[in-house]
Parts: structure tokens; C-alpha cells; sequence
């Protein structure tokens, strides 16, 4: 009989996050109770942020569960439903987590269009990346045409969407990322007037002549030497959007600069949690799926093979051994 083969936290990590801190189960595959619905994965989502649910420690969401199914985003079809609002075959996103299958009372499902784009983007520029850039460029960044907009990760899931948004709206989109392959795509696919490597040895001088009028905007990602260097850059009244801290989620320090900066040049900074702005989502993702229909919204995708593969695919992420989106093709 077809099992469900589910990956469960087996620890918590003490220090960086290694394979070992997971196991695989499998299981029956689940049946459907009244009014909920079973879902056969196809892609699952990796993403930096489950670096801090794997620690107990406090912060905006509850802990990752040790001894459960690892929590994330994922895309399937429909394979059985007791509820109206599902049909099977109908193609959905939610958050099922690393397995197989998952049976959902319907509430964290959402029935996708897959006509005009593949189901996984539903996990990238038009699903949580994507409104995530979307809202930290327009929300909090609002770049005026002609400003400077700096990127940090930018050919990251996130970070892609950012810079093609911030050129949309008539600004300077300069990106950082990391090697000669990423920043030429960015420049050559993605739109960025420019883009700095962050693993060059002289990436500080690089940065100043990148913006040579100065930043406007600021859509944070990393942490560590690029925020270093960014925050020096800053104009008067730039706008800072700090989404992710990926350098620090690790152990490495991100140390502030003198905090003089923010007063001085009258810089506003803010963190967000894009899941805070649901109310929200069906606009961005309705603008964003308008850009990518018509061709206007490019995307990139690294994809690993296997269920078995998603612990390591998460330490390859937070290495930055990715390039666009992270994905776990199921089977």
C-alpha cells in the first residue's frame, strides 16, 4: 500500500542545523474526516524563516513542534474532500509541511490557478516570497521614481521579486548578491542597474560606487557586512525594510553602526513579518500574478529531488546554496 512518508523534528539544533536534527516516518496515508480535505503534495517550500521556528527560543511564532511534521509551506492537488469549498483535482497551496500527504480542515487552503503559471510559483513570487517583497517595497520602502533602491540577496526568492517591483516603479534597483553567476543575472534578467558581490575583496569600495547618489531604500535580507555597508550609503529620510537577518540566523553577530545614523540623517527602520498583513495578500497577489501572466515578473528556482532531501536542502538555503527559490520536488 502507498505510505506517507513525513519528516519530523527529531531535536532541536545547538548549533548550526545539520540533517541529523530530523528523521523520516512513514505512515498511512490519512483519510479525510467531515468537512476536510486530503492533499498529495507535489512541492514543498524552504525558507529561511524555519531557521528560527527549530529553536525554542521566543519570537513572533509559536516553536516548530519536536517529534512533529516539520511545518512549511507546500502546493498539491486535491485527492479526496468532505468539504464544499474543495473538489479533487483541484490544485491548492497551504501549509501541509514536509510529508507526503496532508489532511487539512480547509482553512490554511487556498484553490490556485495553474493555468498560466507552474503550481510551485505559488510558493514564490506569487505566494509568501512574493508578497513579502511586495509588501516591504510598497508598504514601507514606497520608492519615489528615480531614488535608489539597494537589495540585499537579490536573486533570492524575496529579494528577485523586490527589484523588479522597485525598477517597476521607476526606481534605481542595485542589488548585492553572492558570485559572478548571481549578479549577472541580476542584472541581465532581473532589471538591477547593478549588482555587487558580497564575497569580493574589495565589496566596500564596490557598494560606494554602485550608489553613487546615495540609498533611498534599504530592503534588508542579510545582515553582517552588506547591511554594514548599506547603512553607510543611507541618504537622508531613506526607508529601511528589514525583512530577514539570514547572516545571523547561524550564530554570526549583526551588529548596529554608532545609532547617530538613524538620527542624524532622520532614517526610518522597520521590521516586518509579512503574515501580520493578510488582509493584504489578495491585492499583492493579485498585482503580482498580473505580472508574472503577462510576462513582466521573471523567477529562478533550485530544486531538490525527494522528500528525504528537505533537511539538507534547508542547510544548503541558510548556506546560501541556492539560487532563486528553494523547492522539494515531493516525488
Amino acid at each position: 500500500m502507498p505510505m506517507n512518508l513525513q519528516v519530523l523534528l527529531d531535536h532541536r539544533p545547538t548549533g548550526k542545523v545539520s540533517p541529523a536534527n530530523f528523521r523520516f516516518v512513514e505512515t498511512p496515508i490519512p483519510a479525510p474526516g467531515p468537512g476536510e480535505v486530503l492533499v498529495r503534495h507535489t512541492f514543498l517550500s524552504l525558507d529561511p524563516y524555519m531557521r528560527g521556528r527549530l529553536s525554542d527560543a521566543k519570537s513572533y511564532a509559536k516553536p516548530q513542534e519536536v517529534g512533529a511534521v516539520m511545518g512549511g509551506g507546500a502546493v498539491g492537488v486535491v485527492e479526496a474532500s468532505n468539504n464544499p469549498r474543495f473538489k479533487p483535482g483541484d490544485a491548492v497551496v497551504g501549509m501541509g509541511g514536509w510529508q507526503r500527504y496532508a489532511v487539512s480542515d480547509g482553512r490554511d487552503l487556498n484553490v490556485v490557478d495553474v493555468s498560466r503559471v507552474p503550481i510551485q510559483a505559488y510558493l514564490g513570487p506569487l505566494g509568501m516570497p512574493g508578497v513579502t517583497a511586495w509588501y516591504g517595497l510598497h508598504k514601507i520602502i514606497a520608492p519615489k521614481a528615480g531614488e535608489t533602491v539597494l537589495v540585499s540577496a537579490a536573486t533570492g526568492a524575496v529579494g528577485s521579486v523586490v527589484g523588479q517591483l522597485a525598477r517597476a516603479a521607476g526606481a534605481r534597483a542595485v542589488g548585492i548578491a553572492g558570485g559572478p553567476e548571481k549578479c549577472a543575472y541580476a542584472v541581465k534578467e532581473l532589471g538591477y542597474a547593478v549588482c555587487v558581490d558580497h564575497k569580493s575583496p574589495t565589496f566596500a569600495d564596490e557598494v560606494k560606487a554602485a550608489v553613487p547618489d546615495g540609498v533611498d531604500g534599504l530592503f534588508e535580507n542579510v545582515g553582517g557586512e552588506p547591511f554594514q555597508q548599506a547603512l553607510r550609503r543611507l541618504n537622508d529620510f531613506a526607508r529601511v525594510a528589514i525583512c530577514g537577518l539570514i547572516a545571523s540566523y547561524e550564530g554570526a553577530p549583526t551588529a548596529l553602526p554608532d545609532m547617530r545614523i538613524f538620527l542624524v540623517r532622520r532614517i526610518k527602520i522597520e521590521g516586518f513579518i509579512v503574515s501580520d498583513h493578510l488582509s493584504l495578500w489578495p491585492q499583492a497577489i493579485g498585482e503580482l500574478a498580473g505580472h508574472a501572466a503577462a510576462g513582466r515578473l521573471k523567477w529562478r528556482e533550485t530544486i531538490r529531488d525527494g522528500i528525504r532531501s528537505a533537511p539538507q536542502g534547508l542547510v544548503d538555503l541558510l548556506h546560501g546554496d541556492n539560487f532563486g527559490k528553494m523547492l522539494v520536488r515531493v516525488d
